[in-house]
């Protein structure tokens, strides 16, 4: 049943309203998350080791590179949730890299005036909104996020920038082609590393796996060739390293929740 009721890729990232009912596997983005609750049973969501109860009173932030899984406690009827994927350059683009976009916090309640906003805007979402609409009420929405996220935080979750130069070039490497046929320990043994230093040094540095950096490269490389180009899903799929179009679909339930054709049926990209 888990399905996207609409879906708009814009210079912002990328506004969802899904319909869900079945579990994610564990993964991250580049974006800032912002997940809201607006239908149906309340869902579960484990972000960094911490479960969550996500209701119609409360918001889930989720850092960018912050692994998290959703967890839906209703598998017949699902839940509908307003998600946001915000892209660190267009809330900061002045500043330098991903920090600017941290939540204060993870998890914090929803005021009578923010979930007002938050209805208003999945409402207009739902409504196939014009670029400029779309993108003022998702800046409004978004900074009331932030600035709510902050209030009263404890102290700010910082993530050290990548130093060690053998990270930086597995990065690279994994970056300039990522696909699921790629064998992270050829990108060890090309960085210098034992598979086990390897791991544990790039997990240290950058807060995630290799496996879940190269599988959130993968999933951009997905859905942006899902809403830019007409390209069969089993061409997407093996481009992307998958030898079938089965292996693909499963690997982006596993991790957008509803299948690639269902996600290209409601995705429309706003162009300025």
């Amino acid at each position: 049943m888990s399905r996207a009721l609409a879906v708009f890729h814009g210079r912002f990232g990328r506004a969802t309203v899904y319909q869900l009912n079945r579990p994610f596997n564990v993964h991250a983005h580049r974006e800032g998350h912002l997940i809201f609750h607006v239908g149906g049973t309340p869902a579960q969501i484990d972000v960094s080791e911490q479960r969550l109860l996500l209701k119609d009173d409360t918001v889930v932030a989720v850092n960018p590179w912050e692994p998290h899984n959703f967890l839906p406690t209703d598998m017949d009827h699902g839940a509908i949730f307003f998600v946001l994927y915000v892209n660190a350059e267009w809330f900061a683009p002045d500043a330098a890299n991903a920090q600017s976009m941290r939540f204060g916090r993870t998890f914090f309640p929803r005021t009578e005036a923010l979930d007002k906003h938050i209805r208003r805007t999945a409402a207009l979402v739902c409504g196939a909104p014009s670029l400029r609409s779309l993108d003022s009420e998702l800046r409004q929405l978004i900074d009331s996020c932030y600035e709510e996220s902050w209030r009263a935080a404890q102290e700010a979750r910082a993530t050290a920038a990548v130093t060690d130069f053998r990270v930086r070039k597995s990065i690279k490497l994994m970056s300039e082609s990522p696909g699921a046929e790629i064998e992270l320990d050829a990108i060890a043994r090309e960085a210098g590393l034992s598979r086990p230093h390897f791991y544990r040094l790039f997990r240290t540095q950058t807060g995630v796996t290799p496996h879940l950096y190269m599988n959130t490269l993968i999933m951009e490389q997905a859905l942006d060739a899902l809403v830019a180009t007409e390209a069969p899903i089993a061409d997407i799929g093996f481009d992307l390293g998958f030898s079938s179009q089965s292996g693909f679909t499963r690997f982006f339930c596993a991790n957008v929740g509803m299948a690639p054709t269902d996600y290209r049926r409601a995705a429309k990209v706003l162009r300025p």
